[in-house]
């Protein structure tokens, strides 16, 4: 008899297995959702402009070189299973591709890459409370102070340590699009929305 009340008593305090089951599967998918990394995007910047160049002229050379490779290949009726092999093998699309390949290595020297990751929700909006608008700013419908929000969020959003010194005195001594696109990364980061969101 004691059985049963004990198992009266167990049946009426424990939850039924389909709830507990729910439960189980809201937990491990919440604990996904908490898992999620912020978004990131990079900006890169090319300090020696002839690197950009030289990498231009190598792909459209190379380019050049397999049209000839291609012209060659009809007149010599080439196979069309071999021909790609062919062409990819001919001397001077090798040497163009090699070319390429030299000139890439030397634009990737040449590269400065800067990650950027999105802030948390309370600390964009702490930033944009810390850098209101300028009245007359806020008549244009800025959202921030155009004069001291742009290195405060570059700063905030670097991954690589900028402070907001250093970030005030690149947009100061770049020209205006790099100093815009020094900027754009920042926030694009941020009000971008993700592209893994709204799907189904």
């Amino acid at each position: 008899m004691s059985g049963t009340v004990e198992q009266t008593e167990r049946a009426a305090v424990e939850p039924p297995a389909h709830a507990v089951a729910r439960d189980a599967h809201w937990a491990a998918k919440m604990e996904r959702l908490r898992r999620r990394k912020l978004l990131e995007r990079t900006a890169t910047f090319v300090d020696d402009p002839a690197a950009k160049k030289a990498v231009a002229d190598a792909a459209l050379g190379l380019a050049k070189a397999r049209a000839d490779a291609d012209r060659k290949a009809d007149a010599e009726q080439i196979p069309a299973e071999r021909r790609e092999a062919w062409i990819s093998g001919q001397p001077n699309v090798l040497a163009a591709d090699s070319k390429l390949a030299e000139v890439n290595a030397a634009l990737e020297d040449a590269t400065i890459t800067l990650t950027f990751r999105a802030l948390p929700r309370p600390v964009w909006e702490d930033l944009l409370q810390e850098h209101p608008p300028t009245e007359q700013g806020a008549d244009k419908g800025h959202e921030y102070n155009v004069d001291t929000f742009p290195a405060a969020l570059i700063s905030a959003s670097s991954t690589d340590g900028m402070t907001a010194e250093e970030a005030q005195e690149l947009l100061d001594a770049w020209s205006d699009p790099d100093a815009k696109s020094l900027f754009t990364a920042a926030l694009l980061v941020n009000q971008t929305p993700r592209a893994d969101l709204g799907k189904g």
